[in-house]
C-alpha cells in the first residue's frame, strides 16, 4: 500500500501540473488562436489514432497486466515477455493499416459534405497511430514493472508543454495550419520514444524472444485471453470515442466545442488515472495470491481517494463554470451542459473505481467482454438518437448514460460473484459534504472581477469541503497523512 501511495502521489502531482498546462492550452490558447473547426480537427486526429492503436494492440495491453507476474524474472530477461508484448501488436498494426486504407472511400462519404477538412489529413493518422500504439505498449510494460512516473510525466506534462510552445509559435504567424498539424503530430509521437529511452536506461529493454517463456503460460491461452480483451477494448474504445467521431460528421466546429468541454472535466479523473497505473498490477498480484481480502481493501481505498479528490474538483469546476467560459469566444458557452453531463459520468466512474480492472484480470473476463459489447451498441444507439436532437448536449447525455450503465453493471456483477464492493458510509458522507460546499458557493454573488471571483469561490469551497472532511474524519488515512505532512514540515512533535 505504501508503494501505491508513493507512486500515486507522484503521478497525481505530475498529472495536476499537466492539467494546469492543459487548461492553459484548452481554454486560453486553442480557442483564441484556432477556429472551432481547426480545434475539432486536432482533437479528432488524436481520437482516431487512439481507436487505430487499440484495434492494432489486439488486447495485449491487458495481457501485460494479467500475465507479467508469471514471467517476471530479470535474470532471465523476463522470459522474453517484452518481445511477445510488442510482436503481436505490430503485426496487428500492419493489418489495421491495410483495413484503414481500404476504408478511405467510406470515410470520404461520411465526412466530405460537412467536415471535409479531416480528409486532407487522412494519411497523417497512420504514423500517429503507430507511435500511440508503441506508447501504450511500453506504458503497459513499465506499469507491470511498477514504473509509472515517467509515463505520467510524458503524457500529462511533457506533451502538453510542447503543445503550449507550438501554439505560441503558431500565434506568431510563422507557419501555416498544415505545418502546425504536422508538428502537432510529431509532438504527440515523442512520448513513445521517451519511454523506449527510459526502458533502455532501466536496462529492461529485453527484445530477444524466449521459447522457454512460452512454457510458463501457453501461447494459446494468452492469445485466447488477448482475443477476448481485444473485443472488450474495442468496445470500450467505441464507448469513449464514438461521440467525437459522430459529432465531427455533423460539424468539426461542434467537435471543437465538445472536446473543449470534455477536457474541462478531465481534471476530475486525475486521481483515478494516477492510482490505476500502479493499482492494476497489484490487482493481478492479488488474483495470483488469491487474496480477496487485500483486493477488497484496495478497492475501497482507491474509491475513497478518487471520490475525495474528484468531488472537490467537480464542485470547483462547476462553481466556476461561467468564469472559465469567459476566457473563450462566446460560441464555446454552448458546451456548458456538456461539462455537467460528463462530470456526472466521471464521478460515477470514480466511485466504482477498480471494477473494470478486477473483471478484466479475473477468470470472468469473458463477462466483461459481454458487458462492453452491449454497452458499445448502447453508446452508438444513444449517440445516433440524441445527437440529431440535441447536438453536443445529446452526445454528452449519451456518454453519461453509457458510462453510468457500464459502471453500475460491473459494480453489481463484481459484488455478486466475488462478494466485494468499494463503498463505506464515508462514501455517502463525502457526497453530502460536496453538495453542501457547492450549495454555499452559490450564496456568494458575482464579485465583478473574474480572477477575484474564481479565487474567492474556490477558497470558500476548499475550506468548507476540506474542513468538514477532516473534522468528521471521513477518511482516517488522509487525516493521518496530513498530520504527518504538517508535523514533518513544521518540525513539531506529536
Amino acid at each position: 500500500m505504501r508503494k501505491l501511495q508513493r507512486e500515486g502521489i507522484w503521478n497525481t502531482t505530475i498529472s495536476y501540473a499537466g492539467i494546469f498546462i492543459g487548461y492553459v492550452n484548452t481554454i486560453l490558447l486553442f480557442p483564441n488562436f484556432l477556429d472551432e473547426a481547426e480545434v475539432g480537427l486536432t482533437r479528432l486526429l488524436l481520437t482516431i489514432s487512439v481507436m487505430f492503436a487499440q484495434f492494432s494492440a489486439l488486447g495485449f495491453v491487458n495481457m501485460s497486466t494479467r500475465y507479467f507476474p508469471y514471467f517476471r524474472d530479470k535474470a532471465q530477461q523476463h522470459n522474453g515477455f517484452l518481445f511477445l508484448l510488442l510482436a503481436v501488436p505490430v503485426l496487428g498494426f500492419a493489418v489495421a493499416t491495410g483495413i484503414y486504407l481500404l476504408l478511405k472511400p467510406s470515410v470520404i462519404n461520411y465526412y466530405e459534405e460537412k467536415s471535409p477538412l479531416i480528409l486532407d489529413y487522412y494519411y497523417y493518422i497512420i504514423p500517429l497511430a503507430l507511435f500511440t500504439l508503441l506508447y501504450n505498449m511500453f506504458t503497459a510494460y513499465l506499469r507491470s514493472l511498477y514504473k509509472t512516473i515517467v509515463s505520467s510525466f510524458v503524457q500529462d506534462f511533457l506533451l502538453r508543454i510542447l503543445t503550449t510552445l507550438l501554439i505560441a509559435i503558431y500565434a506568431l504567424g510563422v507557419m501555416d495550419f498544415r505545418q502546425f498539424v504536422l508538428l502537432y503530430i510529431i509532438i504527440n509521437s515523442v512520448g513513445a520514444l521517451v519511454l523506449v529511452a527510459y526502458t533502455i536506461w532501466l536496462k529492461q529493454l529485453y527484445l530477444r524472444p524466449s521459447w522457454t517463456g512460452l512454457r510458463i503460460i501457453p501461447m494459446r491461452e494468452m492469445l485466447y485471453y488477448g482475443f477476448f480483451t481485444f473485443l472488450g477494448n474495442l468496445s470500450t474504445t467505441i464507448i469513449t470515442t464514438i461521440d467525437q467521431v459522430m459529432i465531427s460528421a455533423y460539424s468539426l466546429s461542434a467537435n471543437g466545442i465538445y472536446t473543449t468541454a470534455f477536457f474541462m472535466t478531465s481534471a476530475i479523473m486525475v486521481p483515478a488515472r494516477s492510482i490505476l497505473k500502479i493499482a492494476s498490477p497489484q490487482v493481478a498480484d492479488f488474483w495470483k495470491e488469491k487474496n480477496m481480502e487485500g483486493m477488497e481493501n484496495l478497492y475501497r481505498h482507491v474509491t475513497m481517494v478518487n471520490l475525495i479528490v474528484g468531488l472537490l474538483l467537480f464542485i470547483g469546476i462547476w462553481a466556476n463554470i461561467d468564469n472559465l467560459f469567459s476566457f473563450m469566444p462566446e460560441t464555446y458557452r454552448a458546451g456548458k451542459y456538456v461539462v455537467l453531463f460528463l462530470s456526472f459520468a466521471r464521478i460515477v466512474d470514480l466511485a466504482t473505481s477498480l471494477n473494470g480492472v478486477i473483471l478484466a484480470t479475473s477468470d470472468k473476463f469473458r463477462w466483461d467482454l459481454g458487458f462492453n459489447i452491449v454497452l458499445a451498441i448502447l453508446t452508438v444507439g444513444t449517440n445516433w438518437y440524441f445527437i440529431p436532437l440535441y447536438g453536443i448536449n445529446g452526445a454528452a447525455l449519451a456518454s453519461m448514460l453509457s458510462y453510468v450503465f457500464m459502471n453500475l453493471t460491473r459494480l453489481f456483477f463484481v459484488q455478486f460473484i466475488y462478494k466485494i464492493q468499494p463503498f463505506t458510509w464515508s462514501s455517502a458522507q463525502i457526497v453530502v459534504i460536496a453538495a453542501v460546499a457547492l450549495g454555499v458557493s452559490y450564496l456568494v454573488p458575482y464579485l465583478q472581477n473574474v480572477f477575484v471571483d474564481m479565487v474567492v469561490r474556490s477558497l470558500l469551497i476548499t475550506v468548507i469541503y476540506g474542513g468538514l472532511s477532516i473534522g468528521l474524519n471521513i477518511y482516517p488515512e488522509m487525516n493521518a497523512w496530513l498530520k504527518k505532512v504538517i508535523f514533518g514540515f513544521t518540525g513539531w512533535k506529536l
